[in-house]
């Protein structure tokens, strides 16, 4: 070891044992994701490393100390990888989770062979759903519709920088998915509508990454977790062209009542629920009807 350096080995194993004790749930890979971003290198750049800096180490135990106090490991780094792009997320705005990457990917295949789709996406957050569609799917004409006032500002913060980057730029728009006057400019013309909304119950029992940091806006959805998914259907089937497509995440326990629900709105035929890569019950879609 250099004099001023500490055993990049040694951290990492005092820091998982550090997070493992706190009950993170991935304390070796948060460790190595947090070297890497105080170093400023990949992550699978740590093996063949021997030794950090001591002000690295400084500042990677600082970090530590915050993701063992259960801060998001993405507010520590200020990024959220998300299929193909890397989001800048932080205090204010829902954290991406890698279980919506399926329901965007989902969309994207419904846009298969589509020049020009008219694409909604109702309570956008970082625009993580809205921005993968602009970005693998060039000609979209994507809207992203988010209404709380500080997560907004990283909706527009994330669509600047992908305009930046050459995609398609998307539209952000500061708005209500429950408001019967929301894009009434569309009614009717949409090829697809997606949806990540608040769905969880009232009375639901969250890891304080969540309960304490993300936005209560984004989370909460009345005593079933569906009452804002009632308000997005009326939305959904009055932006929908006949025959456009629907797509609505929700939580594991409603792969039956989510369904149940789109189905005795009435104005939806094809309704499927989709699982996650876990196999658990994951978003609703549907048609919809003539």
């Amino acid at each position: 070891m250099s004099p001023g350096h500490r055993p990049a080995r040694e951290l990492l194993r005092e820091a998982a044992r550090r997070l493992t004790e706190a009950g993170v749930e991935s304390p070796r890979v948060d460790a190595e994701l947090l070297l890497a971003h105080c170093l400023g290198v990949a992550r699978a750049r740590l093996v063949t490393l021997d030794d950090v800096p001591d002000d690295v180490a400084t500042r990677f135990a600082a970090l530590l100390d915050q993701r063992a106090d259960r801060v998001p490991l993405q507010h520590l780094t200020g990024t959220a990888a998300f299929r193909h792009l890397e989001l800048a997320v932080g205090p204010g705005v829902f954290v991406p989770r890698p279980e919506t990457e399926q329901i965007a990917g989902w969309a994207l295949e419904q846009l298969a062979g589509t020049d020009r789709p008219r694409v909604v996406d109702l309570g956008s957050g970082s625009g993580a759903i809205a921005l993968s569609v602009a970005h693998e799917h060039p000609g979209a004409q994507v809207t992203a519709v988010e209404r709380d006032p500080e997560a907004i500002g990283w909706t527009r913060h994330n669509a600047e920088r992908r305009s930046a980057a050459g995609d398609t730029p998307v539209e952000v728009l500061a708005g209500d998915m429950t408001d019967p006057a929301l894009l009434t400019d569309l009614d009717g013309t949409v090829d697809l509508v997606v949806s990540n909304p608040p769905y969880v119950p009232d009375d639901a029992r969250l890891p304080r990454e969540v309960a304490d940091h993300d936005p209560p806006m984004a989370l909460w959805g009345g005593p079933d977790g569906l009452d804002v998914v009632r308000g997005l259907l009326d939305t959904a089937a009055r932006l929908l062209r006949p025959g456009g497509r629907l797509a609505i995440e929700h939580a594991d326990a409603q792969g039956g009542s989510l369904p149940a629900l789109v189905r005795a709105h009435g104005r939806w035929t094809d309704v499927a629920d989709h699982p996650d890569l876990a196999g658990r019950p994951r978003f609703t879609t549907g048609t919809r009807r003539a």
